[in-house]
């Protein structure tokens, strides 16, 4: 099982979308996918479709021991599910308060084996529910959009990565920075790609996601980029971003489950 998750302090670089999307993209070529909501706003919930705020049970339940993972998932298809969020997990700052309650969301994923990846949406603030995903992640994917004010919030995010590792899970790594709403036509857009790459030339995918209106407008028809525009950029920038993932995944040997990486769950590799 990948575990990762999608990251950064500032909000709007498109992490619920690309959790979304990339978790479909995943989940078309097979493999089984859960996405978790670890955000109060609960904008990847309803961007499956699912109206958050009429749901009885959500992640919150789970972290607070009042139900399980499986009384709280939702399918949205055979291949993708999802741990909903609503407004109510605004509270976990305040009820999460016991020691260890870092490890909450890492304790609660024990046990659900069958999935090959677990994408975890954070919110835009490093609180109790982001260190929760940290902990219980393998990897930390961070979009962010191509500006030069992008360098600085990405260097204090990799900070707070580094603290992570060091007190609370050793085994967590970067998987990449994915540039995010990319302007082709946008001289800055391009300078600053440009610098990110020099900066941090393994991390940076080459994959980047061009601005598209069709992601913008997918959300509110609660579908995925290739229900509502399978032709579209975004489409094509998402089934290239989970080739390159899968690609990285391989190359640096990190799964550390018997089944070979690129098959999904009940198939035969080739």
């Amino acid at each position: 099982m990948a575990r990762i998750a999608l990251i950064n302090q500032k909000g709007g670089v498109g992490k619920t979308t690309t959790t979304f999307n990339l978790g479909a993209a995943l989940a078309r070529r097979g493999f089984r996918v859960l996405l978790v909501d670890l955000d109060p706003q609960a904008h990847l919930t309803y961007h499956a479709g699912i109206a958050a705020h009429e749901l009885e049970l959500t992640l919150l339940d789970v972290l607070t021991g009042e139900a399980t993972l499986s009384e709280v998932v939702c399918l949205r298809n055979e291949q993708l599910h999802l741990v909903p969020s609503n407004l109510g997990l605004s509270r976990a700052q305040k009820v999460l308060t016991e020691p260890g309650s870092e490890f909450l969301l890492r304790e609660a994923l024990e046990g659900h084996d069958g999935y090959d990846f677990v994408l975890m949406d954070c919110p835009p603030q490093l609180g109790i529910l982001s260190i929760n995903a940290l902990v219980a992640a393998r990897h930390v994917l961070v979009p962010v959009y191509p500006e030069f004010l992008s360098l600085a919030g990405l260097s204090q995010l990799l900070q707070t990565v580094e603290i992570v590792t060091r007190r609370l899970n050793p085994r967590l790594e970067l998987m990449g920075v994915l540039i995010t709403n990319f302007d082709q036509r946008k001289n800055l857009h391009h300078e600053a790609a440009g610098s990110l790459r020099e900066r941090f030339p393994e991390w940076v995918f080459q994959t980047v996601i061009r601005t598209n209106v069709a992601l913008a407008e997918a959300p509110s028809y609660g579908q995925s980029i290739f229900e509502y525009a399978p032709t579209s950029l975004g489409a094509q920038d998402y089934e290239a971003l989970a080739g390159e993932l899968l690609l990285r995944l391989q190359s640096r040997e990190v799964r550390h489950d018997p089944k070979p990486l690129g098959t999904p769950s009940g198939r035969q590799s080739p």
